[in-house]
């Protein structure tokens, strides 16, 4: 074999190595963008999607969470708040990113741009509840409180 061909299958051979080990490293990455795979065992998420900022659902728990006896029900539930408003997500107030919510939106199968929906998920990452902009917030720390794992704290 000539030396310049030598030298031709070392490179593509080198080549090879580092784009195997590139590509699962980026495979992996995307494949955990679901930001509701780090909650799971954690906390309850509940996902509120909404197509703009002033949409009534987001108002409704926004202003629930202002309140001391529902934010302290929040809090022992183990609840998290994910928000996507306008295409925008957001954990507990921190922005998520682009391709974390997509991967969030594409989880539950909700569209950002409506209609507005809540969503409960279970410490199990199951989609407990599913309801739109008429959710009763007291229905929801219920249905919480029937669930097995809740019942054994």
């Amino acid at each position: 074999m000539r030396p310049h061909r030598r030298s031709l299958y070392r490179a593509a051979a080198l080549a090879l190595s580092l784009a195997v080990p590139l590509h699962a490293a980026l495979a992996s990455e995307s494949g955990n963008a679901n930001p509701l795979t780090a909650e799971r065992w954690q906390t309850r998420p509940v996902v509120v999607v909404v197509p703009r900022e002033n949409d009534p659902l987001l108002a409704k728990v926004r202003a629930a969470l202002r309140e001391p006896a529902m934010r302290e029900g929040f809090r022992e539930r183990d609840m998290a708040l994910f928000t996507v408003v306008d295409g925008q997500g957001s954990r507990n107030g921190e922005p998520l990113g682009t391709a974390r919510t997509a991967a969030l939106l594409k989880a539950l199968d909700v569209d950002a741009r409506g209609p507005a929906t809540f969503i409960l998920v279970g410490k199990d990452g199951g989609v407990k509840m599913k309801e739109g902009a008429d959710v009763d917030l007291q229905a929801v720390f219920a249905e919480i409180d029937r669930m097995p794992m809740r019942q054994r704290r």
